[in-house]
């Protein structure tokens, strides 16, 4: 399947992909990045989730490719990304993209942070507001009414009968690479982080994006989240599940062009 050889292509370069790796923080952090399409649009940082890479993020990235200059990296631990000792909690993964993002000298940029990642994305925004300049929660974690490692568990197996089997192959490539003890830490430090202490912190411009079939990011936690962010306003994009970013990247791209669209006229 074309597909999946585009997302475990890294390192080769492949449709206009390519990797780059800097030290960033003592790490070896490895990033997955388009080329700049030359028409003066900020560029688009992409956060994974939790236990997955920049793979799965690779048709949104490829889509947002055309009109976008966009950069993929690894979490530490993750991906093609050195893995250190130990996982690092929503804290240190904030400071370590807020170190990547001086690396590579951008900001203010778009941030998309999906699952896990919005977590991370929604404490950099918030404590790091002039790195950003438009953020997108896609499908943010992790809702009170679930916040346990059973409860997120629970809500990701039903969530797996609603998404594409092929995603299967890259979430096991992604879990071997992080080792099942990190993504389990992670999910720990996930249903401990309250992520709405920095959603009324946020000042940035704001979508609350999401699968309409999302379980593990349901409506009622969605609308709370577009209501504790003071600028956010929400798009659920039909059909999709958690995995929206790659099962619909043509409807998520559309969305974030639109939330850019103001300040491209201004």
């Amino acid at each position: 399947m074309a597909e999946l050889r585009l997302a475990l292509a890294a390192p080769r370069p492949v449709a206009g992909l390519t990797s780059e790796f800097r030290l960033v923080d003592g790490l070896r952090t490895h990033t997955r990045r388009s080329a700049d399409p030359g028409a003066g649009a900020p560029p688009v940082v992409l956060v994974h989730g939790l236990a997955v890479s920049h793979r799965y993020l690779t048709p949104l990235a490829l889509t947002l490719s055309a009109t976008h200059p966009v950069y993929v990296p690894d979490l530490p631990g993750f991906g093609l990304t050195e893995r250190p000792g130990a996982a690092y909690d929503v804290s240190r993964h904030a400071a370590h993209l807020a170190a990547w993002l001086s690396a590579y000298s951008l900001g203010p940029v778009c941030l998309l942070g999906h699952s896990f990642g919005a977590e991370v994305a929604a404490r950099l925004t918030a404590d790091r507001p002039d790195l950003v300049r438009a953020l997108v929660l896609a499908g943010p974690t992790s809702d009170p009414a679930a916040r346990s490692r059973r409860g997120q568990f629970g809500r990701w197996l039903v969530d797996t009968l609603r998404e594409a089997p092929a995603q299967l192959p890259v979430l096991l490539r992604d879990v071997r690479d992080a080792r099942p003890w990190r993504v389990y830490a992670s999910l720990s430090h996930s249903v401990r982080n309250a992520i709405e202490a920095d959603l009324v912190r946020i000042a940035a411009p704001t979508l609350v994006l999401a699968g309409a079939r999302d379980t593990i990011a349901p409506p009622a936690w969605r609308e709370e989240v577009a209501r504790l962010v003071p600028t956010a306003r929400t798009v659920t994009v039909p059909a999709a599940a958690h995995n929206v970013a790659t099962t619909a990247p043509a409807q998520v791209a559309d969305a974030i062009r639109a939330l850019l669209a103001p300040a491209l006229k201004g």
